[in-house]
C-alpha cells in the first residue's frame, strides 16, 4: 500500500504508524489510508477459518498538525480514536476540536479517579411501579456525582468516560456493594422487601467472574439473592453472545432476575434472546415518550410487549412522564412502569418513605 521511501512501523500492540514523507497532496493520504483499510479488511484464512480484521486510521499532517514527532503522533492517535468511535473501518483527519475533546476527556478521567478515591459518588433509587395495582415492585439503583456548587454531573457524561479510561470497575463494584448494603438495611428496619436493580457495564459483563462478584455481595450483606436484579444493555449482551449465555445462566442459577435495558435501541438477536434466561425487557424511554401521539412508537411498544409475553418475560416501560402514557401502558398489558410521573430518583431514606406510603394511583 505504500511506496519506496515510506516507513511502516509497529509501535506496540496492534498500533502501527505509517510515515509518508513524499506526500504533496493531502488527498493522497486519504487514498493510502483507504488502501490500507481495504487490504487489512480482506479475509484471512487460517486453519480452515475465515478471519476478518477491521482497522481505524488517524491522519496528522506536518507541519499543520504538529512540527514535532511527538505532537504528530499524539494528534494522529486522537484522530484514530475518533475513527474508532465512528464505528471503525475508516480513517479520520485530525482537527483542533478533537484535541479539545481529548483534553476534556483527560480532565474528566482524572476527576473521576479523584471522585473514586474521595468517595464522592452517591446512589439514588427510582421506583418501578406495578401496572396492575400501583404498588412499588422494585427500584433501580442510579449513580449520581454531586459537585461542590450543588449541581450534578450527568451519568451520561461520566459513565462512558469511566468505561473508556478503565475506571468503571471500581465504580460498579461500589454501586453493587452499596445496593446490597441498602437491601440489608431495609431488611433490618422491616421495610417491605422489593428487589433493587443494578446496572452492569459491558466491560463488567465481559468478565467471567461477574457472577461470583454478585454472589459475594449478597452473601456479605446476608440478603436473599432474589432481592438483587441485574440490568444490562443489548450492546453489552451481544458483544460476546457465547459468553453471555454462560454468564447469564450462572447469574440466574444464583436466584437473581435479569433485565435487558434500553430494549429496541441496540442490535438484538432474537435467536440468542430465546436462549438467554432473561426475565424482563425494559422498553427504552425514546419509544415511550410519544406512544400517545406517534403511531410508529405505539406499534413498537405493543410489539415489544407481545414479544416479551410470548417468551414468558415481563415488560418494564421506562421514562413514563404523563398520565396518558400510564393509561396506554396499563391498557396494553405492560407489567411495570418507571419514570418521573411516579417519582424521580430519590435518596435511600426517601425510597423507604415511598415504600411505606402505599400504592400510586393509576387512574
Amino acid at each position: 500500500c505504500v511506496l519506496d521511501g515510506d516507513t511502516v512501523a509497529r509501535i506496540g500492540g496492534d498500533e502501527f504508524v505509517v510515515m509518508l514523507p513524499g506526500l504533496h497532496d493531502i488527498d493522497h493520504a486519504a487514498v493510502v489510508a483507504d488502501k490500507i483499510i481495504a487490504a487489512i479488511a480482506a479475509p484471512c484464512h487460517i486453519e480452515g477459518a475465515e478471519l476478518h480484521v477491521t482497522s481505524s486510521i488517524g491522519i496528522a499532517i506536518f507541519p499543520d498538525d504538529g512540527a514535532e514527532p511527538d505532537t504528530l503522533l499524539r494528534n494522529a492517535d486522537i484522530a484514530m480514536y475518533h475513527a474508532k468511535q465512528d464505528g471503525g473501518g475508516r480513517f479520520s483527519f485530525f482537527a483542533p476540536a478533537m484535541q479539545e475533546a481529548a483534553s476534556r476527556r483527560l480532565a474528566m478521567g482524572a476527576a473521576i479517579q479523584r471522585a473514586i478515591a474521595g468517595q464522592e459518588f452517591v446512589q439514588y433509587y427510582q421506583p418501578k411501579v406495578s401496572a396492575t395495582d400501583g404498588t412499588i415492585c422494585g427500584f433501580e439503583a442510579l449513580i449520581r456525582w454531586p459537585q461542590a456548587d450543588g449541581s450534578y454531573i450527568s451519568p451520561s457524561i461520566f459513565i462512558p468516560i469511566a468505561e473508556e479510561t478503565g475506571r468503571i470497575e471500581p465504580i460498579s463494584a461500589w454501586a453493587l456493594q452499596q445496593t446490597a448494603t441498602e437491601l440489608q438495611r431495609w431488611q433490618h428496619e422491616g421495610v417491605p422487601s422489593v428487589p433493587i436493580a443494578v446496572n452492569l457495564s459491558a466491560l463488567q459483563f465481559r468478565r467471567a467472574s461477574i457472577a461470583g462478584d454478585l454472589d459475594a455481595a449478597v452473601k456479605r450483606a446476608g440478603i436473599e439473592p432474589g432481592l438483587l436484579e441485574v440490568e444490562l444493555t443489548e450492546t453489552g449482551l451481544m458483544s460476546n453472545p457465547g459468553l453471555a449465555v454462560e454468564i447469564l445462566h450462572h447469574i440466574h442459577e444464583l436466584g437473581m432476575s435479569i433485565a435487558i435495558d434500553d430494549f429496541g435501541t441496540g442490535y438484538s438477536s432474537l435467536a440468542y434472546l430465546k436462549r438467554l434466561p432473561i426475565d424482563k425487557l425494559k422498553i427504552d424511554a425514546s419509544f415511550v415518550r410519544d406512544i400517545t401521539t406517534d403511531a410508529s412508537d405505539a406499534a413498537i411498544v405493543l410489539a415489544i410487549i407481545t414479544l416479551a409475553h410470548i417468551l414468558n418475560m415481563r415488560v418494564i416501560a421506562e421514562g413514563v412522564e404523563t398520565g396518558e402514557q400510564v393509561a396506554f401502558l396499563v391498557k396494553n398489558g405492560c407489567d411495570e412502569m418507571q419514570g418521573n410521573y411516579f417519582s424521580k430518583a430519590v435518596t435511600n431514606d426517601e425510597a423507604i418513605g415511598l415504600l411505606r406510603r402505599g400504592p400510586f394511583d393509576l387512574a
